[in-house]
């Protein structure tokens, strides 16, 4: 596996992985139906970097995106969102994106990463999480309409990356 910048010869690849996550409903605040260029703005356009794991034959694995999670005084956590393919799943993709995307985030100079919306219900997520080292500490109520559960509880999850 190769874990480099995307590029925009990766979104035929990248569109139908995050279309079939957010069109699931219960990971990501995404509504199922949102547009590819709605999409592709926010996953590749917005943040500061966003990064796709390529495997040996040259198919996606899985992405991810950083950015700061605040403006100004706030600009020195980031924010990172993780999908992974269908196909490549329970293969330590998910894994590799985290640590990576850890290690870009101190090239470029943050001292902290935040999730703050992170599915109660997304227990493989919430436990990787926090085997990584990431520690909860909000608990919302409700905060995401998951949906085939309803209404179900987020996490807000937090790491130093400096000491």
């Amino acid at each position: 596996m190769t874990i480099r910048p995307a590029t925009a010869n990766d979104w035929p690849q990248l569109w139908p992985v995050l279309q079939a996550t957010f069109a699931s409903g219960d990971t990501y605040p995404f509504e199922p139906d949102t547009p590819e260029d709605v999409v592709h703005h926010a996953w590749m356009e917005l943040p500061l970097a966003t990064y796709v794991a390529i495997g040996e034959q040259g198919q996606l694995l899985g992405t991810y995106y950083l950015k700061a999670n605040q403006v100004g005084l706030g600009s020195h956590v980031c924010n990172c969102g993780y999908v992974v393919s269908e196909h490549a799943r329970h293969r330590g993709v998910a894994t590799a994106l985290c640590e990576h995307s850890q290690l870009v985030a101190r090239e470029r100079g943050f001292r902290a990463m935040q999730f703050n919306l992170v599915v109660s219900t997304n227990v493989r997520a919430v436990r990787l999480w926090q085997h990584l080292g990431f520690e909860q500490v909000g608990h919302l109520p409700g905060a995401f309409r998951h949906l085939t559960l309803g209404e179900v509880d987020a996490l807000v999850l937090y790491k130093r990356l400096h000491p």
